[in-house]
């Protein structure tokens, strides 16, 4: 399976704070899945929600479908012990919650679990999330995930003390980009959360400065890839980069990720594109904007999605096409 859209069966509907607070509050087991290759958004929102459920005495696992194990800068935040392999997490739940995902497909292996769920529930911040649950509160306006469920647990009466802070704060920080891109609003929630006792500090050396020192070669491999396209995107410029499966063995997804925001940084392009070669030959693409191109249209146009200013998709193009093949869909 790789996709699945409750409206197909006319079940799905959007939900307000309120609607997808008496969907959690009404269940007697839960699993929540976060999406593939996890990020601290992701991540954040599945442990926060667990932990939350947890002292509410609520049976409950989180789960991702791949890779095998917690990116290693996530691993010491709170309520990892509610992580299980996705071997564990039974076919059928009360309640099936999603989180971070913009599609039942970024589940991986884990979107069938859906079907057998009494009820499903997305809590999201993607323009282009596909409605795929029975309930879906997408909250675009929102910073991160994190974010929707800080409203979430305000009006659920749920008590952000520092572990649950923790989880939502590594979410902020990292799809905010150390707050790099804002909305009103974000630094203040961000000293209300830092206020229950986080290390910001330490989280944001953990989860954005830290890095093995394989990184550095990879990235020297990487950069002498770097083509800018001045004419593309209509004279605005996109700037391209790819990342061969030889020269990123060995190193972490988070570390292949971070490529996409050095390649950003070039003064002559509005678009930064980064393509991540798998082993089994397909790319996935990282796409970066500045301001004026909406990069999720282009993204959902090549079967993938995200945000106006930051999105992605796979592609099973050979890498000579690659570039073309992007070029066409932003023109």
């Amino acid at each position: 399976m790789t996709d699945r859209t409750s409206s197909m069966t006319g079940t799905a509907r959007d939900v307000d704070v309120a609607g997808a607070v008496a969907s959690l509050d009404a269940a007697t087991s839960v699993t929540v899945l976060c999406h593939v290759n996890p990020d601290a958004d992701t991540i954040g929102s599945g442990l926060a929600l667990g932990l939350a459920f947890e002292r509410r005495g609520v049976p409950v696992r989180v789960a991702f479908a791949a890779p095998d194990a917690l990116p290693e800068s996530m691993s010491s935040l709170p309520g990892r012990h509610l992580l299980v392999p996705p071997s564990d997490v039974p076919s059928s739940d009360d309640l099936v919650v999603a989180v971070d995902a913009g599609s039942a497909a970024r589940l991986g292996r884990l979107a069938d679990r859906l079907d057998g769920a009494r009820t499903s529930l997305v809590v999201d911040h993607h323009l282009s999330n596909t409605r795929f649950a029975d309930a879906n509160l997408v909250v675009p306006r929102a910073e991160s995930t994190t974010a929707v469920l800080v409203e979430v647990f305000d009006a659920w009466g749920v008590d952000i003390d520092a572990e649950i802070a923790t989880c939502l704060y590594a979410g902020l920080v990292t799809d905010t980009g150390s707050f790099r891109w804002v909305a009103p609003g974000s630094h203040a929630l961000a000293e209300r959360l830092i206020a229950t006792g986080v290390d910001a500090a330490a989280m944001a050396r953990t989860l954005l400065d830290t890095h093995p020192f394989g990184w550095l070669p990879m990235l020297s491999a990487v950069l002498a890839t770097a083509t800018l396209h001045p004419a593309a995107a209509g004279g605005r410029g996109v700037v391209t980069a790819l990342v061969r499966a030889a020269d990123s063995a060995g190193l972490r997804p988070e570390e292949i990720e971070s490529v996409v925001d050095i390649v950003r940084t070039t003064q002559e392009a509005e678009v930064a594109a980064v393509f991540k070669e798998a082993a089994d030959g397909t790319w996935a693409v990282s796409l970066r904007s500045k301001s004026s191109v909406d990069v999720s249209a282009v993204a959902s146009r090549l079967g993938g999605g995200g945000h106006k200013r930051a999105a992605g998709y796979t592609s099973t193009a050979a890498a000579d096409d690659l570039v073309d093949e992007l070029v066409a869909a932003l023109d």
